[in-house]
């Protein structure tokens, strides 16, 4: 009987690895091709670029909560992309640092009454003010929400059709929404699109700008700089395709407001309220029947600062999984909803089982397999195997990520970047990815005993910005 049950596990651990890996390699392969059409489509633009100035106006939302390093230069960069007509909307949450202060230092800002319509509930707005040198610029000072209370006050001060949920610590290349808005003008069904974001550690920003690209010599964000190319190339690429994407990075995503206000805005009590919002758009607009589009398009660049220390990443890792397993939960109708579609029948099960529940299959697996082998129980040619799909795919899984960087975008130019990042693809199959799943499995953890959901502390250094 127990060797029945060794055999099974065996099976079982190896399969799951498989299939997981196995998932990922063909996100990987949806990227190539949607790569390759961008690429043709691309040729245009090496031409000479004359903007009409007919693109929709966006609403620019940045919430921000103990901002203070970094929040001018955001705002900075923001104020110089090149886009027809832009509204800036900084949305204090109560900060208990000097981030109103900051704001109304280095852009003169003056108290102006202002009357808004409220299509979201929200804490009371304290005040709003206008900047006197900038006048797309404005900041609400609010009672402290969060997140998802903060950007539901900035939809309602928007003007404009289209938001884009920026956070306070990030960097937007010039023409991020020159490129970001393209969906939305190709197609009309289209209710959202995301960019990518990438590690802002090790660049130099100066003035607003991105002055210079580096790598950070902090191995908790050299790890992250991996990880973000293979979650945004392959992972929300590859569901791009087939209209499968269930998250928008709160980071950097351009929505309908129409539609986000029809959905019922964010959910304040959610800590991932970028992809409960996402997860909930796609259930009710297949419940309706009515066609739309979720896209991701993978030029537009947003840097942003990655924890370099381990308790800000651990805490960073611990929200995201509890947030993960809100969104599912909150939207239990969409999977094999019988007009889900590829959302409801690929992605949300694919999501269940390797995302949600996937720190616990594969910690369970590592100690299974390795006390097993300890113990005799299991062949040394089922332990490599084992070894294989849990280690090479990964190190492969990786190494495709930044193959598909190198040779699409070509970022990092420099071949000692590139070294190190190959290197760096290698080592955070040894420790760094393991670790990540344990902090995963606090994060389900905590959701399964329902604590109380907060921002978190995010320690933020701004050391990548330039103090000329």
């Amino acid at each position: 009987m127990l060797h029945l049950a060794i055999d099974f596990f065996t099976h079982f651990v190896i399969i799951y690895f498989i299939l997981l890996n196995g998932g990922y390699l063909m996100l990987n392969l949806l990227s190539v091709v949607a790569l390759y059409r961008r690429s043709q489509e691309d040729i245009l633009d090496d031409l000479p670029q004359v903007y009409s100035s007919l693109e929709p106006p966006i609403s620019l939302l940045v919430p921000a909560y103990n901002e203070e390093a970094t929040i001018a230069a955001s705002v900075r960069s923001m104020l110089q992309l090149s886009y027809a007509e832009l509204e800036i909307i900084v949305i204090n949450d109560g900060s208990k640092d000097d981030t109103l202060a900051v704001l109304q230092k280095e852009f003169a800002l003056e108290p102006f009454p202002e009357a808004y319509r409220v299509q979201l509930e929200t804490k009371p707005v304290r005040a709003i003010y206008r900047s006197t040198r900038y006048p797309n610029l404005r900041v609400i000072d609010k009672v402290n929400g969060g997140k998802a209370d903060s950007l539901n006050a900035g939809i309602n001060a928007s003007r404009y059709p289209l938001f884009c949920g920026v956070d306070a610590d990030s960097i937007l290349q010039r023409d991020a929404l020159h490129r970001l808005v393209r969906p939305f003008l190709n197609d009309a069904t289209v209710v959202a699109s995301g960019g990518t974001v990438r590690v802002a550690n090790g660049c130099e920003v100066k003035g607003g700008f991105l002055t210079r690209i580096g790598l950070p010599r902090n191995i908790w964000a050299l790890f992250q700089v991996v990880e973000y190319l293979r979650a945004f190339l392959f992972g929300r690429l590859g569901w791009s395709t087939v209209n499968g994407m269930l998250i928008i990075s709160g980071a950097f995503g351009l929505f309908r407001k129409d539609a986000v206000v029809l959905a019922g805005g964010y959910r304040p009590k959610t800590i991932g309220e970028d992809m409960e919002l996402v997860v909930r758009m796609h259930r009710q607009l297949r419940d309706r029947g009515v066609p739309y589009r979720v896209q991701f398009v993978p030029d537009p660049v947003c840097w942003t600062e990655a924890p370099e220390d381990h308790a800000t990443l651990r805490n960073q890792r611990i929200r995201w999984q509890r947030g993960l397993s809100e969104s599912l939960a909150a939207n239990w109708g969409l999977m094999f909803n019988r007009n889900g579609g590829v959302p409801g029948w690929l992605a949300f099960p694919f999501m269940m089982l390797f995302e949600w529940l996937g720190p616990l299959v594969e910690l369970g697996g590592y100690v299974f397999m390795a006390v097993a082998f300890w113990f005799g129980w299991i062949s040394w040619q089922a332990f490599a195997i084992f070894l294989f799909v849990a280690i090479g795919l990964g190190v492969l899984l990786s190494a495709s990520g930044l193959m598909l960087e190198e040779m699409s975008f070509h970022i990092y130019p420099r071949m000692r970047q590139l070294g190190i990042l190959a290197l760096v693809v290698i080592a955070e199959n040894f420790g760094y990815r393991q670790l990540n799943s344990w902090w995963r499995l606090v994060g389900l953890w905590r959701w399964a005993t329902q604590r109380e959901s907060t921002w978190g502390a995010m320690t933020r250094k701004g050391n990548w910005q330039s103090k000329a």
